[in-house]
């Protein structure tokens, strides 16, 4: 989980009791699974004997990190931007130990209380006359930017100042030597260290964890339907439990060794499995229960597990026999709403499908009933024409769609 790791970081750790941060971007109210690396990395300081320390960017978050971007980011108000930060802090709540009787309790805290009460001339003049431009314009984030077509704000040019200034008030207020963060930060986090010498003398570290990419090239995290996300309401624990599940080989034998718990023995036992028996999946199962259990728990884990063996186990309930219980117990799949008189009078499916959003289009609709991928109540639909009729629905409500090999969704006449 270490790409860049500055030098006397691992001394320090083994030397005393340390306080490390990671900083959160709240541009939305729910983390997403390309934050539980950093997530991690707190749990995993806090089970070493260390202090953790997260930190929502209340105050960064109305300016934008420029870091890996092309182009400014929309500002977010205050308002949304609180709502924001209540949303991660109580997710980041599942997974530290804050109890105040430990003494390494977590903390979190947010830049924007101490970014409130200073004004632009006491920052420029405290903080900024210890970082040259020079050295900022160095960063490669900065250069990209400059050299992009769309050239870089004022606003995002200052970032790294106010991140590093966060690194500096948190040695000084809560002796927080250390910062973590992707390895895209690294340019930020070096800034904090080297104001924190500066500008106090003190002596700060730091380490960054690779970005995560697929095997295939595609972005972690993200599918057809965005982001996956830690919020049940956002991401289902079902469809949680169907990303990793259906991760590729390559890609579950380097995640099972950072997103999971498991001792290095296990992990090694489980990757022979596979090798010696790829469709078994042990990998991926293993790596979808280990994370759905740690991210929504056991119960909604099992619930997960249920409502994958009913749609896509051999030993799956007939879909004949399939009561309106059994249909409505089908946990997290998406479910669509239509009304009873515009199906009655008879509808092509292609726009059914569209109108209920199971396709962005009904060109994309088309494509995939005639490349063979879309069945409906387990029947594979031949003709893109095909039209529906209440015949076709089971109990005189519902349809079970079925897209692709994994997306299913339950459409319901009102």
């Amino acid at each position: 989980m270490i790409q860049d790791i500055m030098p006397g970081t691992e001394e320090q750790l083994n030397k005393e009791l340390t306080s490390g941060y990671v900083g959160f971007d709240p541009t939305a109210d729910s983390l997403h699974i390309g934050s539980l690396v950093p997530i991690l990395l707190l749990v995993h300081l806090q089970r070493a004997g260390h202090k953790p320390i997260a930190l929502v960017g209340g105050a960064t978050g109305m300016i934008g990190d420029p870091t890996g971007r092309s182009e400014e980011r929309n500002l977010l108000s205050v308002d949304v931007l609180n709502k924001n930060v209540a949303g991660i802090r109580r997710q980041l709540e599942k997974y530290l130990d804050f109890d105040p009787s430990l003494p390494n309790a977590a903390e979190l805290v947010n830049n924007y209380d101490w970014f409130a009460g200073i004004g632009f001339l006491d920052f420029i003049r405290d903080a900024g006359k210890h970082i040259t431009v020079n050295y900022m314009m160095a960063k490669d984030s900065v250069k990209k930017r400059l050299e992009s077509e769309n050239g870089m704000s004022f606003t995002e040019f200052t970032y790294q100042l106010i991140q590093g200034y966060d690194f500096y008030w948190l040695h000084q207020h809560k002796n927080c030597k250390l910062q973590m963060g992707g390895s895209d930060q690294w340019g930020n986090i070096v800034t904090g260290t080297e104001l924190i010498r500066r500008k106090s003398g003190g002596e700060a570290f730091a380490f960054t964890c690779p970005l995560i990419r697929k095997a295939d090239g595609g972005k972690f995290g993200k599918t057809e339907k965005g982001n996956i996300w830690l919020d049940p309401e956002k991401t289902s624990p079902y469809q949680f439990y169907q990303f990793w599940l259906n991760a590729s080989d390559s890609d579950a034998e380097g995640w099972i060794r950072i997103f999971t718990f498991l001792t290095r023995q296990e992990i090694e036992q489980l990757i022979q499995e596979q090798r010696a028996k790829p469709s078994a999946r042990a990998l991926q199962k293993k790596l979808a229960e280990e994370l759905t259990r740690f991210v929504h728990g056991q119960e909604e884990l099992e619930k997960a597990i249920e409502t994958t063996h009913k749609l896509f186990s051999a030993q799956a309930t007939p879909i004949e026999e399939m009561t309106e219980a059994d249909l409505n117990a089908i946990e997290g799949i998406v479910t669509a709403r239509f009304p009873a008189n515009t199906y009655h009078a008879g509808v092509d499916l292609v726009s059914l499908l569209a109108d209920t959003a199971v396709f962005p289009s009904k060109g994309e609709a088309r494509k995939m009933i005639q490349n063979g991928g879309l069945s409906i109540n387990r029947k594979k639909i031949e003709q893109p024409s095909t039209f529906m009729d209440a015949s076709m629905l089971l109990h005189g409500k519902y349809l079970l769609v079925q897209k692709g090999k994994k997306n299913y969704y339950l459409l319901i006449v009102e």
